[in-house]
């Protein structure tokens, strides 16, 4: 299995220690205030950051009236998963809420989650886990979460994909791989995430860090993942303003506004053209282009090397 790099991202984050943003490896991309909700769910949940607490709210798809309101303590938010500030952590079902706690810094030697019941806004259960860990996504009936687990300070392509089970209040032993691939590595950056309508399914597409792009399938129910290469992709510029679209019979569909340039049968996980200029609705996110990418990568490489030089390699997680 290939896996992202986020070289930009945590090199952002080791050279600004006191910034906060949610639990990927990188700062600035903070989606608590905006939200997260699933099809079907009448309600959208938001995080405001307090002082030393956290303030949850259950806000209305419609009218936007105050549903719920809950101050939880500590500082957690809604997770982020991708650039395009796709958010993750309510299950389909609409019964369980996870948040994560900000990161300040990479690598962090302890990662806090909150279980929160998203109907009564009541803290189930706190997760502390040793190591450094990212959110990805949970189950349709919220009984696991999905996790990337960086296993090198100083490294952030070397990872795991792993599941927690809340019931048994522990992390499956056994990473998440895709059966085909003879290896865990996957390299590039999340573009944008769209879920299935039942929550089982987590698609992202990837830019493939200058090789192929890709699109990450993950299923939450039998825990495995399938990485799909998108060829058709490959060399072009405008990779940050793709989108992804569930279409009809079992179609993802990957392209900008207004157009699709690739096709994924689902069943098969197999990539053709389309062939005619389709249009289709994509999941919509704040727009994150190559250049800024690019001018991030320069200003953290920067800012790294001099904090590099004044302390001597980070401690493992």
């Amino acid at each position: 299995m290939r896996r992202f790099v986020l070289l930009a991202a945590v090199v952002a984050v080791a050279a600004s220690p006191v910034a906060h943003a949610d639990g990927l490896p990188v700062l600035g991309i903070d989606v608590g205030s905006n939200g997260v909700t699933v099809p079907g769910s009448a309600d959208r949940y938001v995080t405001v950051d307090g002082t030393g607490t956290t303030l949850v709210e259950r806000i209305a798809r419609n009218g936007g009236r105050i549903a719920g309101l809950a101050r939880v303590s500590g500082n957690f938010t809604i997770p982020a998963v991708a650039y395009d500030a796709s958010a993750s952590g309510l299950s389909a079902d609409g019964k369980t809420l996870v948040l994560i706690e900000p990161r300040a810094s990479f690598p962090r030697r302890m990662t806090r989650f909150l279980l929160l019941d998203a109907r009564t806004l009541r803290v189930r259960r706190t997760v502390t886990l040793r190591g450094d860990f990212s959110f990805d996504a949970v189950s349709p009936h919220g009984r696991r979460m999905f996790l990337i687990n960086y296993a090198s300070p100083n490294d952030p392509t070397r990872y795991t994909v792993r599941a927690y089970d809340f019931t048994a209040e522990a992390l499956v032993q056994d990473p998440v791989r895709d059966p085909a691939e003879r290896s865990d590595k996957m390299r590039g950056s999340p573009i944008t995430r769209v879920m299935s309508s039942d929550g089982r399914w987590a698609y992202t597409l990837y830019d493939g860090a200058g090789s192929t792009p890709f699109v990450h399938a993950l299923d939450t129910v039998a825990m495995q993942a399938h990485c799909i290469d998108l060829p058709l992709l490959a060399g072009r510029r405008d990779l940050w303003a793709l989108r992804l679209a569930l279409g009809s019979g079992d179609e993802l569909r990957v392209g900008p506004t207004g157009a699709v340039l690739a096709r994924i049968d689902l069943t098969r996980f197999v990539v053709s053209a389309p062939a005619a200029a389709g249009t289709f609705a994509p999941h919509r996110g704040l727009e994150f282009g190559g250049i800024a990418l690019a001018a991030l990568l320069v200003a953290a490489l920067a800012a790294f090397a001099t904090r590099r030089r004044v302390r001597d390699g980070l401690s493992p997680a």
